[in-house]
């Protein structure tokens, strides 16, 4: 007999398959009132799949008193009730290191558009601005600096990524990592301060919320440049924008925001802003690669019980 599952979202139609093969599987998202839904039949299921972006209410989790196991596609954990699943032995799983390279990538990709305006100069050759004069010079990237927040795994891959271009790297976190190589600052400020470029990947949540504030924003200056493929909650957005139509900083590459999927309009009208629709890890392979890891850690729960990818509860 297959365990059952709720399914929170719709998912990648490959990964629908095979999750569907393996398991009994109903999905949630189809219901016209989920509430009801789950107060009628929420004991009956022992599984729940979700995703970093929609992850699980506390009213969810009490509705499923037979839940054992929750496995989410993605690294964000902030949507995810960890303290409650905690107290009552639910294990949680995700989907680490298997997004660094994609996310990584990204992150490089928007210091590149930013700083040599690529995506602008796009615009200004289809417009047919360039039959009128000359595309404005733009700023080298090479020998740079590039200061990081969060020098977790994708941190870790971005300054590799910057060695190829002879940028020197500093970082930000709560605390020094004795094992890289890289210059350690004490403060978000000091950071932002001495570096070029900004780079944000540290994790979402209430204890980052705003981290990028108005004044680390003042400290990155009018020739420093912001880039987040984090959590749109980690910046000040209404600061940012303030700060990109004043000219206190050069430019920014986003790929998530504060409410998304909807980007404010004030941003939209900014040619020094690179905007992508939270595409980080949105490759073939990225994805296959995270949706086989969300089957692994149902697999290896229901056959062990541990995940094989855990989520550290919170006490």
């Amino acid at each position: 007999m297959k365990h059952r599952l709720l399914q929170h979202a719709e998912i990648p139609p490959l990964f629908a398959t095979e999750l569907n093969t393996r398991y009994d599987v109903y999905p949630l998202w189809k219901e016209a009132d989920p509430t009801a839904f789950l107060a009628q039949h929420g004991h009956e299921f022992t599984g729940y799949v979700t995703s970093a972006r929609f992850g699980v209410s506390e009213a969810t989790l009490a509705a499923m008193p037979s839940l054992k196991v929750i496995s989410s596609f993605g690294v964000g954990t902030e949507t995810l009730p960890l303290a409650a699943a905690g107290a009552r032995g639910i294990a949680v799983g995700y989907t680490p290191d298997v997004l660094n390279d994609c996310v990584a990538d990204t992150a490089f990709g928007l210091v590149m558009d930013v700083a040599r305006r690529f995506s602008a100069a796009d615009r200004f050759v289809r417009r047919g601005d360039w039959l009128k004069g000359q595309f404005p010079l733009s700023t080298s990237v090479s020998g740079k600096r590039l200061g990081i927040l969060g020098l977790g795994r994708i941190g870790q891959v971005v300054a590799r990524r910057a060695s190829g271009f002879d940028m020197e790297v500093r970082y930000h976190n709560r605390r020094p990592n004795p094992s890289v190589p890289y210059g350690y600052e004490a403060t978000l400020e000091s950071l932002a301060r001495w570096a070029d470029f900004l780079v944000v990947v540290s994790a979402g949540g209430p204890e980052t919320r705003h981290l990028v504030s108005a004044g680390v924003l003042q400290a990155l200056g009018p020739k420093g440049y912001l880039i987040n493929v984090s959590r749109g909650s980690v910046v000040d957005e209404s600061a940012l924008i303030e700060a990109l139509e004043q000219g206190l900083i050069a430019g920014a590459g986003l790929d998530v925001y504060a409410d998304e999927p909807r980007v404010p309009e004030r941003l939209l009208a900014l040619e020094h802003v690179v905007l992508l629709p939270h595409l980080a890890s949105a490759t073939h392979e990225t994805r296959q690669a995270m949706a086989e890891l969300v089957l692994e850690n149902l697999d290896a729960y229901f056959s062990t019980g541990a995940v094989r990818a855990a989520v550290a509860h919170v006490a």
